[in-house]
């Protein structure tokens, strides 16, 4: 324990650098210098252990902002069980986000907006392909590129809009005779997620 500490100790340094750009959305390059330093640092140390790897071996430069607005926005959109689109140019995106709509264009500034249940809309030329999504996060980055990332999600026009309405009278009934706060917050959640579905289908 007394070694770690002072490997602790004498290993330690600043992880912030002394001036910060706010919203900086460029990711520094790898500095090998320090990294050898580092790995000299704890050789000495504590030879007998093999070095950890530091962040900057895991990191990729992230793609450059363009200089000028790309025409079209980049849209990964991915499932735990699928990907739905991959590298999809569009030139919108609209997304549930739990602060209102949001609608993404090219050149939108860098973003992370958390999904509540509700219509993600993908706009192409004339044509609009909506689905529904459950939650989630969208990840927009200042190259022009979306990462949105569901639990779950079903395009609008295979929901039944009867299984719909049945399930909403079955959670509203259920919330009306709930007596504990488990049952009323599963309740909640079951009203909340079809009355999003309705308002998919009738909206």
């Amino acid at each position: 324990m007394f070694m770690f500490r002072q490997a602790s100790r004498l290993l330690g340094r600043p992880t912030c650098p002394s001036r910060i750009r706010a919203l900086c959305t460029e990711v520094p390059a790898a500095n090998p210098n320090a990294d050898s330093a580092f790995i000299e640092s704890w050789k000495k140390v504590i030879p007998i252990m093999d070095p950890p790897k530091t962040p900057s071996t895991y990191m990729e430069p992230r793609p450059p902002t363009p200089s000028s607005l790309p025409s079209k926005l980049t849209v990964n959109f991915v499932l735990p069980y699928s990907s739905e689109l991959s590298g999809k140019e569009v030139d919108m995106v609209m997304v549930p986000a739990t602060t209102g709509q949001m609608g993404v264009l090219p050149g939108h500034v860098a973003t992370i907006a958390e999904l509540k249940p509700g219509v993600l809309s993908v706009h192409e030329g004339s044509g609009v392909t909506k689905y529904f999504v459950s939650s989630g996060f969208a990840f927009i980055h200042a190259n022009s590129v979306a990462d949105i990332v569901a639990v779950e999600a079903v395009p609008i026009d295979q929901i039944d809009a009867i299984l719909v309405q049945k399930g909403l009278a079955e959670f509203t009934q259920k919330l009306s005779s709930a007596t504990t706060d488990l049952e009323k917050a599963e309740a909640q959640i079951g009203v909340d997620v079809h009355s999003a579905l309705n308002s998919a289908l009738t909206g």
